[in-house]
């Protein structure tokens, strides 16, 4: 019998929030889970942009994770 891991050597996630407290909180979660699983921020992409509709702000965010070496 052939048993094989295989490791998660990369990772993108995306967030979004109605306000930058709330975006940076879901980020600083995210950064807790996946160093458990090894990975850390590779980098960061975010966003901000105006919502017509309800005349708010959106904050939007990329994080890249990569396996530590």
């Amino acid at each position: 019998m052939d048993f094989k891991l295989d490791l998660l050597d990369s990772k993108v996630e995306l967030y979004e929030a109605d306000d930058l407290k709330s975006l940076e909180g879901q980020i600083e979660r995210a950064i807790d889970i996946n160093k458990a699983l090894m990975l850390d921020v590779h980098s960061v992409s975010h966003q901000v942009v105006f919502n017509p509709c309800t005349e708010r702000l959106l904050y939007s965010a990329v994080v890249h994770f990569k396996l530590k070496r």
